[in-house]
């Protein structure tokens, strides 16, 4: 861990978790604990139960176990027990605690040396878990490891894969960088050393919605990682999901404010603040396409929301420009429905 930035981390560690040892003489420690959050998504769960249980090794090297946080709209324990009966330990918080919570529940609970948290409504490929676990074995001072993932809709179908970080599988130096301007990691990818998550803590409080974001250049500003070229997770894009909710009222755009605000300072000689600049601009600009999305779907509440969380985030020439473009349709688009519905009523008559 580099010493230089361990100071900036202990007032931040009032907004994180502490993650506790898990003690070895007490405890039998599998190489695996596969963390399965979830809420409001049983209809998924089936699929990713699945997708671990067609690679499980056994318990004594893998750790499985579904953390549900009071779902009140389905029943996840229903399908655990019909998938697996009694393989995966079902754990359900007595109230409803929000999703952080859920995952520091997650990352206490874990026995394993290497977590992955896996959403409930994600997925991996079979030979996730062998490969993913071959750089930790490989190199002990490894923080983490992650791969290419695949984006999927509702109905599992693939949509696309994520772009390629590097052609080849190997160690990513200079991930922090690459974080501070856009998100790398999809969640479902991700495999962590549990000793790393007890070095700095479990995911900021603070972040509602870039908690993951965070948590990935936090463990890249201190330790190693592996980038595994090979697409083994599956990450589900779908319309209640936390980031469909999120861009529904700009809350995704305002906690990606607060987002670059914290992460600014994990690359050092003062370039963090530049790439955050540009990192704003980018998600900024993304606001505006979504709020054109919006309007197309006659949603003008939540896209005079994405229209302000954006301005908010990021505001010069090229947003302005962007921003007119984006008036100027909108107002096309009501003329050609005001002449169309004028249209109709003439007929009408």
């Amino acid at each position: 861990m580099r010493r230089d930035a361990i100071g900036s981390l202990a007032d931040a560690f009032a907004h994180r978790a502490l993650i506790e040892p898990v003690f070895e003489e007490r405890t039998h420690r599998p190489l695996w604990s596969v963390m399965i959050p979830t809420f409001h998504c049983a209809r998924f769960l089936h699929q990713t139960l699945e997708s671990v249980l067609s690679q499980d090794p056994g318990p004594d090297v893998m750790q499985i176990e579904v953390i549900d946080d009071c779902s009140t709209q389905d029943d996840p324990e229903s399908v655990v027990r019909a998938a697996a009966r009694e393989r995966i330990h079902f754990f359900r918080q007595p109230k409803n605690v929000g999703h952080t919570r859920n995952f520091e529940t997650c990352l206490q609970r874990a026995r394993g040396h290497l977590v992955h948290l896996l959403h409930g409504d994600d997925a991996v490929l079979y030979g996730f878990y062998q490969k993913m676990s071959r750089p930790f074995a490989e190199n002990p001072r490894l923080g983490a490891a992650f791969c290419r993932n695949v984006f999927m809709d509702g109905d599992g179908n693939w949509l696309y894969i994520a772009p390629l970080q590097q052609p080849q599988s190997g160690l990513l130096p200079d991930l922090v960088e690459r974080l501070t301007v856009e998100q790398r990691i999809q969640t479902p990818a991700a495999v962590v050393r549990r000793e790393v998550y007890e070095a700095l803590g479990g995911f900021d409080r603070r972040l509602s919605w870039t908690e993951d974001w965070e948590m990935w250049a936090r463990i890249a500003m201190h330790y190693p990682v592996w980038y595994e070229a090979e697409p083994l997770a599956l990450y589900r894009i779908h319309d209640t999901s936390n980031s469909s909710r999120y861009a529904g009222t700009g809350e995704d755009l305002r906690d990606l404010k607060r987002l670059f605000e914290i992460i600014e300072g994990y690359v050092l000689n003062g370039r963090g603040k530049r790439l955050c600049r540009e990192g704003k601009e980018r998600r900024a600009l993304g606001g505006l396409d979504t709020a054109r999305r919006l309007l197309g779907r006659r949603d003008i509440a939540a896209a005079a929301g994405q229209v302000r969380a954006s301005l908010a985030l990021c505001l010069n020439l090229r947003l302005v420009v962007q921003l007119a473009f984006l008036l100027a349709w909108a107002g096309w688009r009501a003329c050609v429905h005001g002449m169309k519905g004028s249209l109709r009523q003439t007929r009408v008559l």
